[in-house]
C-alpha cells in the first residue's frame, strides 16, 4: 500500500474525544505522539482528562474518562525525563480512521496541542516538510 504524503502541520479530527479540526505538528523526531491535556485525575481505576486551553479554541472543555490507559516514561527534547499516561483513540487524517495512542502532557504553552511522531508515522506517511493541511483541505473539498 503506497505511503501518503503529509505536511509538516495539519488539522485533524479525534471523534471518539468529540474534538474536530485540531491542529496538530508532525515531529519526525519524537518516538511518540502527544496530546495536550489540561488535567489528568488518575481515580476509581480510570483516568478522567479535561481538554481544554485557552490557546487551543477547539478544545471543547469535556472531561473524557478512559477506562483502559498505562504508564510510560518519557525524555522530552530537553533530556527530561517524566512518566506520563498513554491513552488509545482514534484519529481521522485524509478521511480515513486510524488508531493511535497518545501520551498525555501539558502543552498549555505550545503552538500545536498535539505532536505526531514516528511510531504513528511509520509505514503509513511520508513527511514534506514544505506542505501543510493536506487532510484538513481534503476534507474541506469533500464538504463542496
Amino acid at each position: 500500500m503506497p505511503k501518503k504524503i503529509i505536511g509538516r502541520v495539519d488539522k485533524v479530527d479525534f471523534p471518539t474525544l468529540d474534538l474536530f479540526d485540531i491542529d496538530i505538528k508532525i515531529d519526525t523526531g519524537a518516538f511518540t505522539s502527544s496530546m495536550h491535556c489540561h488535567k489528568v485525575i488518575e481515580e476509581d481505576n480510570s483516568l478522567k482528562c479535561l481538554f481544554f486551553g485557552r490557546e487551543h479554541p477547539n478544545y471543547n472543555k469535556k472531561i473524557i474518562v478512559f477506562k483502559n490507559y498505562s504508564t510510560t516514561k518519557v525524555k522530552s527534547s530537553n533530556g527530561m525525563v517524566e512518566n506520563r499516561h498513554i491513552v488509545k483513540t482514534s484519529v481521522i487524517l485524509f478521511e480515513k480512521k486510524y488508531k493511535i495512542h497518545l501520551t498525555l502532557s501539558t502543552r498549555h504553552e505550545m503552538k500545536y496541542p498535539i505532536l505526531i511522531g514516528r511510531k504513528f508515522l511509520s509505514k503509513k506517511f511520508l513527511v514534506d516538510i514544505n506542505l501543510k493541511n493536506l487532510s484538513f483541505e481534503r476534507k474541506m473539498l469533500s464538504k463542496l
